[in-house]
């Protein structure tokens, strides 16, 4: 509601004019790194860009105590790895993370039930020290095709014993 003329007014409770900033000057998509056109760059190593991706993490702590590690082999490092390979899958939907990315990441590599002892062989190494190194966790990721990454998790952790058919193993 408007002050009446009549009513006295202090100094600093008058409305003060609004500032009006100045258009802002052309922009052009050229600065270093830019990425030009509407498509992301794919490829080894390149990351899985995608929106809210922050969230993987607090969905990964729903995982403690599911997660059957043995004796060698560390949480923090699987839990890096795992949620990469969520990121991916989510990534790959055009969407942010969600319970089902992280229980087939989990999954494919056999942590959420028993898992042949030449998938933990092939896996051990992967792990080993992920947490802390961005270039093995995206080692990691590699080595799940999008395939495997389109397919439900429940079918993944059904087909484990045939795990060669779902990673990329050499």
């Amino acid at each position: 509601m408007a002050q009446p003329d009549y009513v006295p007014i202090d100094a600093d409770d008058r409305v003060r004019p609004v500032e009006r900033l100045p258009v802002p000057d052309s922009w052009r998509q050229d600065r270093p790194a830019e990425i030009l056109g509407n498509e992301v760059p794919k490829g080894k190593r390149m990351g899985s860009p995608g929106p809210d991706q922050g969230y993987a993490l607090k969905l990964a702590h729903l995982f403690d105590g599911k997660v059957h590690c043995t004796s060698l082999e560390h949480h923090k490092d699987v839990e890096a790895g795992c949620v990469e390979v969520a990121l991916k899958r989510a990534s790959i939907f055009g969407r942010a993370p969600v319970i089902y990315d992280l229980e087939l990441a989990f999954g494919v590599w056999g942590y959420l039930d028993d898992a042949p002892e030449d998938l933990v062989a092939f896996r051990k190494p992967l792990f080993v020290g992920a947490a802390h190194d961005y270039w093995d966790q995206r080692v990691i990721v590699d080595r799940v095709p999008e395939s495997t990454l389109r397919m439900a998790p429940g079918d993944v952790r059904a087909r484990l014993a045939d795990w060669r058919s779902l990673l990329l193993a050499d």
